[in-house]
């Protein structure tokens, strides 16, 4: 028998309740497949209206976490409340809606038409001219989706995961296909909404994305959460600076000399560019100073993907992860 459960107390319409019912709650959340764990007793609770990034390594079990939340599947064991309620209740309340980085659209019919067909599942729903205008697709209302863009479908996705006004947004890559304009225009309509109690999950691989949008950074990794916080404080997690230097004709052999002193985690060479990952970096900079001809040397904190490299790179695979 399944050890799975699934909180079923009924719960005042989050629309009224409290703001203190938490838009997430996940305890002791397990997924197994066969022998294989994808997911492995992750504890997280998002409150209403934070834009968190669900960012790990591909088979980290952000799929398989995701699915679970949505209802596509249910866990090994451990519990998940969505607004105080199941999965399935919320989906079916139009509580919880998702953008998903693929599929789900019938390449025949205009973007009006997919909007108008999606809208006709709900009960209710919100007018169909404001979340198209919403976004971003109002002026290719009556494209056909076949001829749309991957970004023009991206936004179409997102405006048929607003036709019910969802109180939790979960996205997976939303913004893959999108030009620089189309990404800002998103994450702006993202962050009013945020403002207005929606509450946001994302995964993407674009991690600047995080680092400039998101409330909250969840790292995870072989299923379990390793990093939670904000940006600036899950790449503080990651202790060492890196330092940046030219060095005119510098020999792989010289350099590589630089990766035996104290505190030096790696260093590599581009050009006449070395740079270096190390927890002292004081003692590298006097070393590259005085002892080399380096000149032009730069020292920063580690950013947001060398903190994702460092908390989630593992030193053996025992079993692969979906």
């Amino acid at each position: 028998m399944s050890t799975a459960s699934i909180a079923r107390t009924p719960v005042p319409d989050p629309g009224t309740a409290s703001a203190s019912v938490p838009a997430l709650v996940l305890r002791g959340l397990t997924q197994r497949f066969g022998n294989v764990t994808a997911v492995d007793g992750l504890d997280l609770t998002v409150q209403p209206g934070e834009v968190v990034a669900f960012l790990g390594p591909n088979g980290a079990g952000k799929t398989s976490t995701l699915d679970m939340v949505l209802g596509l599947t249910r866990p090994t064991a451990g519990m998940v409340q969505v607004c105080g309620t199941t999965p399935r209740d919320a989906v079916d309340r139009g509580w919880i809606s998702a953008v998903m980085q693929t599929g789900g659209l019938l390449k025949d019919l205009t973007v009006a038409e997919t909007v108008e067909l999606t809208a006709s599942l709900f009960a209710s729903h919100q007018p169909l001219d404001a979340v198209m205008e919403r976004a971003g697709i109002a002026g290719i209302a009556e494209r056909r989706v076949g001829k749309c863009s991957g970004g023009e479908q991206q936004r179409l996705r997102f405006a048929m995961a607003l036709l019910s006004d969802p109180r939790l947004l979960v996205l997976d890559e939303p913004t893959t296909g999108m030009d620089v304009e189309g990404r800002r225009a998103f994450w702006g309509a993202i962050q009013a909404d945020a403002q207005k109690g929606r509450t946001v999950i994302f995964a993407t691989h674009y991690l600047e994305e995080a680092d400039a949008y998101a409330d909250r950074v969840v790292l995870v990794s072989r299923g379990r959460v390793v990093a939670d916080g904000t940006a600036a404080q899950v790449r503080a997690m990651s202790s060492g600076r890196t330092v940046r230097a030219t060095w005119p004709g510098a020999t792989p052999a010289e350099v590589d000399r630089l990766g035996l002193l104290d505190g030096v985690e790696s260093v590599s060479l581009t050009g006449s560019t070395v740079t270096a990952h190390t927890t002292d970096s004081d003692a590298l900079a006097r070393h590259l100073l005085t002892a080399t001809p380096c000149r032009d040397l730069e020292v920063t904190a580690r950013g947001l993907e060398d903190t994702f490299l460092a908390l989630t790179q593992p030193t053996t695979f025992p079993q692969e992860q979906r």
